[in-house]
């Protein structure tokens, strides 16, 4: 029986670490993240620090390309580069795919580049599982559980350029508080 006792709390315990949720509060909306710690856990523990730090207040969504992403986390409002940690190694072999609502780490050419900028996928887009599109493909690490509607006004909003940036909202979208709501 103690046995059987451990096996189980061991299981919940497993489970609360994937079960990790973070809340984001936008000026267009809310939505809340459960993030995959087991299946991405250098991702998630980075992407939980500047979470926790609270990078992200104050950034927006800066590339927003409706049938395809929205990404943030890494630009202010006036289209300004926050300075970040140093990158961290790619996990895309993971088995999560780049689906419908999935977060994921936006990185360079260099597969090893991610740091704190992120998207969110509005369609499933299988071209960026591993391995492809570079034999690397982009790490996904957890899915937006609720507030898709959220999402989908960000997919929707008007963008341009802005300098050399191409796909930007023609008016911000503000990333006012992200926090950890549940592990």
């Amino acid at each position: 029986m103690k046995k059987i006792l451990s096996l189980i709390f061991g299981l919940l315990m497993t489970y609360q670490v994937q079960a990790q949720q973070v809340e984001f509060k936008t000026s267009l909306g809310d939505f809340v993240v459960e993030l995959q710690a087991s299946k991405a856990p250098k991702t998630v523990e980075n992407f939980l620090q500047y979470v926790e730090s609270g990078f992200y207040q104050g950034t927006i969504f800066h590339r927003v390309i409706d049938g395809f992403m929205v990404q943030g986390g890494g630009f202010n409002e006036k289209m300004e580069q926050k300075l970040t940690r140093a990158p961290i190694p790619i996990e895309s072999n993971n088995g999560l795919k780049n689906q419908i609502y999935t977060i994921a780490m936006a990185r360079t050419a260099n597969p090893n580049s991610a740091t704190a900028q992120f998207f969110i996928n509005i369609v499933d887009n299988p071209n960026l599982d591993y391995p492809r599109p570079d034999g690397h493909g982009y790490t996904v690490f957890g899915k937006v559980i609720k507030g898709t509607a959220t999402i989908d006004k960000i997919k929707s909003v008007g963008t341009g350029r802005f300098g050399p940036h191409s796909d930007v909202p023609l008016r911000p979208i503000l990333i006012q508080q992200v926090k950890v709501i549940g592990r």
